[in-house]
């Protein structure tokens, strides 16, 4: 963190849900900034918690109180009066309910994605953030990669001319991650199970709506969705379980992958891809972004720009070829230390970024951005139930009509 950092309020933190991926935010945090204290951490799984209340005393020498007492517990957490601030990283289903209590109990938030599953969950939360005034953040990594960051800058500077189109993909085969040890589903199975549309928007759309300038000089105005048959999961199911076992009759509702194309007010076009089913080697997040003078693509690891009038007649360069113009001040300065941390570097700054805003009461992923990149999961459902008919988007910032 830097020095500036720490002339504003202290960071007392606690968490509310250590397992993966909660667990490994603890973890960076610890190392990445000393000053922060957390006095309670929440779980309902006593082991994870007692891993989490270990890492802690073995990093700060003091042990966090532990707050196990079933799902209801972490309420009991937000009444303490030596935190002011908590870290939601539970199953995506809990996060809008737990955010709003712990707004209403006057305490700084970061959710982990998506922070919402309804479309009324989203209203909901911007109404707890206005009224409340504590703060809240969503804690989108995806924002924060050495490539991101450079293509935004890039586009902030107009290299790629009026920008028309963009492309935010999740592709990530976690066929595994979908059963338990039994063949019974675990959250992420039931996810796909019995909901469908885009499920976990915010990695794909994020980056592309940051280009595009969404909620500051354009938004979005309407969404129409498609969606492919499941069949990499039954497959799977029946290859790992037995071709007749109970798993391998599960009909998954949500189809292997799913695709939705967004338009904005400023008529632009935002496609969003979302598979977690079809085996591919992948590296989660693909982008694109195209502009009337120049494009970024980025597909099977390989990260490209071409700039009309720069690079060579109709050939792509590396985006490395620009970085040393146009890689975003951040890197250039704490790039080795970030790459240390999770998810290309991203788990380090929107950590940074998350103990700044506490500090200083400015979130640089606001309640509008979250509950836009959000709202595309019951949107995307919407869009399907009508038989892949347009619906629109709801502008968060004006009143709920």
């Amino acid at each position: 963190m830097h020095a500036d950092d720490t002339s504003a309020k202290s960071v007392k933190l606690a968490f509310i849900g250590v397992g993966n991926r909660g667990a490994s935010l603890l973890h960076q945090l610890l190392a990445q900034d000393p000053a922060v204290r957390i006095p309670a951490i929440c779980d309902i799984d006593e082991k994870a918690l007692n891993r989490a209340l270990d890492a802690v005393e073995k990093a700060r020498g003091s042990r966090p109180e532990g707050y196990s007492k079933g799902p209801e517990d972490y309420r009991r957490l937000l009444q303490r009066d030596d935190i002011n601030s908590v870290l939601i990283a539970t199953p995506q289903e809990l996060h809008a309910a737990m955010v709003i209590d712990s707004l209403k109990a006057g305490k700084f938030v970061g959710s982990e994605v998506p922070a919402c599953c309804t479309v009324d969950e989203c209203w909901d939360l911007v109404k707890a953030v206005e009224q409340t005034q504590t703060g809240y953040m969503m804690l989108e990594n995806y924002l924060y990669p050495n490539h991101i960051m450079q293509v935004q800058n890039m586009a902030d500077q107009g290299v790629f001319g009026d920008l028309t189109y963009a492309y935010g993909a999740y592709i990530h085969e976690i066929r595994a991650m979908r059963f338990n040890a039994d063949g019974s589903l675990t959250w992420r199975g039931h996810n796909t199970a019995d909901h469908i549309g885009i499920i976990y928007p915010t990695h794909a759309i994020g980056p592309a709506c940051r280009w595009l300038g969404i909620n500051k000089a354009d938004k979005l105005t309407s969404l129409v969705c498609m969606a492919s048959k499941s069949a990499a999961v039954k497959e799977y199911a029946a290859k790992k379980f037995g071709a007749d076992s109970a798993p391998a009759r599960i009909n998954f509702k949500n189809g292997d992958t799913t695709q939705a194309l967004i338009k904005t007010a400023a008529g632009r076009l935002i496609e969003v891809r979302y598979d977690t089913a079809s085996p591919r080697p992948t590296g989660m997040g693909t982008h694109s972004l195209q502009g009337s003078r120049g494009a970024f693509e980025s597909a099977l690891s390989q990260r490209m720009v071409y700039i009309e009038g720069t690079s060579p007649n109709e050939k792509w360069e590396p985006l490395t070829k620009y970085e040393e113009k146009y890689q975003h001040a951040r890197w250039k300065e704490l790039g080795n230390e970030a790459q240390k941390a999770g998810h290309s570097g991203g788990d380090y700054f929107v950590l940074q970024d998350f103990v700044r805003a506490i500090r200083t009461g400015v979130s640089p992923i606001d309640v509008y951005d979250a509950v836009t990149w959000s709202s595309v999961r019951p949107l995307s459902a919407a869009s399907l139930e009508l038989g892949s008919k347009p619906v629109a988007v709801p502008d968060f910032r004006a009143p709920r009509q």
